[in-house]
């Protein structure tokens, strides 16, 4: 830039983009003063240099937003990886599934990973199978990037991002059935309280009809008792008035 630049000739464009013609570097720098400008060096292996006439704060200013600009449009893609056992229980299964379905539907790449070990490793198509189906019931959601490949005890198979995926598309139906999901275990939840509410509602029904209806067996009973203590004092009365008669 200015006076650092060494050539014994250079061709000059101007801030409008004018070109000035080829000159030595003592002339440009004359241009670039009178304009209050800097004069720079834009392509040095050109033969000669090309060199602009601009407001070198500004060009880097400029460079530094096209920079910041590609890199916003550029997608960063980020590598998962599950690790799963060839005899893995269905809850297992289902709980690394959901982790991928996460992973995925985030625009993520998943890398599967089976395990071996042991005699394990004499039966790879168990690790095959495996990833296979769960290929298979990812479908919608991932494209098999790399086949299932064995490299020593360990058999590995990577996923990527459907295109849909990737469009969003999968994001609106993954939330969509989420709501239903949730709409249905609230029905069934108040489903659930209403029955228990009338249950227990039945149940304070029955116990004040028992109540009412044991009440009078108690008075039944308080009589009898009343009575039977009666008879006892009655009966040496009676007995003394005939022996007096």
């Amino acid at each position: 830039m200015n006076g650092n630049i060494r050539a014994r000739e250079v061709r000059v464009i101007d801030a409008d983009g004018a070109q000035l013609g080829v000159m030595t570097p003592q002339d440009a720098m004359r241009i670039a003063q009178q304009r209050d400008l800097d004069l720079v060096e834009v392509a040095p292996e050109a033969r000669p240099p090309v060199c602009r006439v601009l407001d070198y704060s500004k060009y880097k200013y400029e460079q530094a937003q096209k920079q910041k600009a590609a890199r916003r449009h550029q997608q960063q893609i980020t590598i998962r990886e599950i690790k799963f056992r060839p005899k893995i229980a269905q809850n297992d299964y289902d709980t690394k599934k959901g982790h991928i379905t996460r992973f995925l539907l985030g625009k993520d790449k998943v890398k599967v990973t089976i395990m071996f070990r042991g005699r394990e490793v004499t039966h790879p198509e168990r690790g095959t199978a495996l990833l296979d189906r769960l290929a298979g019931e990812l479908s919608e959601l991932a494209v098999v990037e790399q086949s299932p490949i064995q490299d020593g005890r360990n058999m590995t198979m990577m996923l990527a991002p459907s295109k849909a995926v990737l469009a969003g598309e999968k994001d609106h139906q993954h939330d969509d059935s989420e709501d239903h999901a949730e709409t249905r275990g609230k029905g069934s939840r108040r489903d659930r309280a209403r029955a228990e509410a009338e249950a227990q509602a039945d149940g304070s029904n029955g116990s004040r009809r028992n109540g009412s209806s044991s009440e009078p067996s108690d008075e039944a009973d308080a009589d009898a008792d009343a009575e039977a203590d009666a008879e006892p004092a009655a009966s040496p009365t009676a007995a003394s008035d005939e022996a007096d008669a």
